[in-house]
């Protein structure tokens, strides 16, 4: 799935400069902390995206209510996912720290009971946030696991996935 998301948010728009997508995940407790597993991934439709300069991909309202939907049964959590593209550890960007603390929240009213987040990624490595509860500060993603051939797996608030 993950190669399939990189795949989509490399498709060029007309005129968004990136790709955004959700990902929804199954949430449980886990040893030492919280365990998401994904489920699927909704691409952004081309006419959900909005012109705005300055920014490399605005998403309108349309597009977080089609993704609420697709996290409201079976409650799920909600991942925005974007890509800066090249190699190494990705960052999120100022606007993307910006903008996530002002969307996430809303995330809640369709799944109150469940952590939801933002994570960028490059071509091979990913960054997340997760927002545990509303009102309450995000936090890292410190741990990713590829289940593929072979696994890979990375600890840290960021990591190389190949």
């Amino acid at each position: 799935m993950l190669d399939r998301v990189r795949r989509d948010l490399a498709r060029p728009h007309f005129f968004a400069h990136e790709r955004v997508g959700f990902l929804t995940a199954g949430a449980a407790a886990a040893p030492g902390g919280l365990m998401l597993l994904v489920r699927g991934y909704m691409p952004v439709a081309d006419e959900d995206y909005e012109v705005a300069p300055g920014v490399g991909a605005r998403i309108g309202s349309n597009a977080m209510r089609k993704a609420a939907q697709s996290a409201y049964r079976p409650a799920s959590t909600l991942l925005h996912v974007h890509t800066h593209g090249g190699r190494g550890l990705p960052g999120f960007s100022g606007v993307d720290l910006k903008s996530g603390n002002e969307f996430v929240p809303g995330f809640f009213q369709s799944c109150p009971k469940m952590p939801h987040g933002l994570l960028v990624l490059s071509d091979n490595g990913a960054t997340g946030l997760l927002w545990l509860e509303p009102g309450k500060p995000s936090v890292s993603i410190d741990r990713f696991i590829r289940v593929d051939q072979p696994i890979v797996e990375q600890w840290g608030t960021t990591y190389e996935l190949a």
